[in-house]
């Protein structure tokens, strides 16, 4: 079960969070509304902070070709994408696509099963970063094709293994289910106890 910590926003998280090798690590970037949002050259730093086995992730809300370009010029692993976004930026992009969904937008999945530069595709609740989790068995007829299958929206370290066991994904990705309650950023805590109940230990 692969693991992915999203919104990291500053290169203190990455050195502690490369203690507990998660398997992907999401940066909110061109995306001004989010808490978690940074700037290129943050996301620079936070990467460089990083172990290289740790595959990193933008994430983005209908980012243009411009910004992908920029994110492209960072060193990301992979790009994921929320929003609306035309075909030819998924097709023209030089990275692997995370393509995300919601509970509103399911029914277009079929269409994005045929882009070839789709690497996976995130479900997570209405409205992401929320920290709301959503109907589970929305995704019971969801046809598993090979790509990575990311399960995300309100995952906390008290449920996810209880996630894992009902929608069998590919991996799970968690945000503001590992931050403080009562300030900015991830809590290391949280952080180790979500990571121990994903892998058994």
């Amino acid at each position: 079960m692969k693991v992915k910590i999203c919104g990291l926003t500053s290169a203190g998280e990455a050195e502690f969070i490369n203690k507990y090798k998660p398997d992907y690590i999401g940066i909110v970037m061109f995306f001004q509304k989010s808490k978690r949002n940074v700037s290129p050259d943050a996301a620079a730093d936070i990467m460089n902070a990083l172990s290289d086995d740790i595959r990193k992730v933008a994430v983005t809300v209908s980012p243009t070709r411009e910004q992908i370009a920029i994110i492209e010029s960072l060193g990301f692993d992979y790009l994921q994408i929320h929003g609306e976004v035309e075909d030819a930026l998924i097709t023209s992009a030089k990275l692997p696509v995370f393509r995300a969904f919601n509970v509103s937008d399911m029914n277009t999945l079929e269409h994005y099963q045929k882009l070839s530069n789709i690497a996976g595709y995130v479900f997570d609740a209405g409205q992401p970063g929320s920290g709301r989790t959503f109907d589970w068995n929305s995704l019971e007829k969801v046809e598993r094709d090979g790509r990575l299958f990311i399960l995300a929206g309100g995952l906390t370290p008290e449920n996810v293994a209880d996630a894992i066991e009902y929608v069998r994904p590919d991996a799970v990705d968690v945000s503001s289910g590992v931050e403080y309650t009562d300030r900015p950023g991830k809590d290391e805590e949280k952080v180790s106890a979500f990571i121990r109940s994903v892998r058994g230990q």
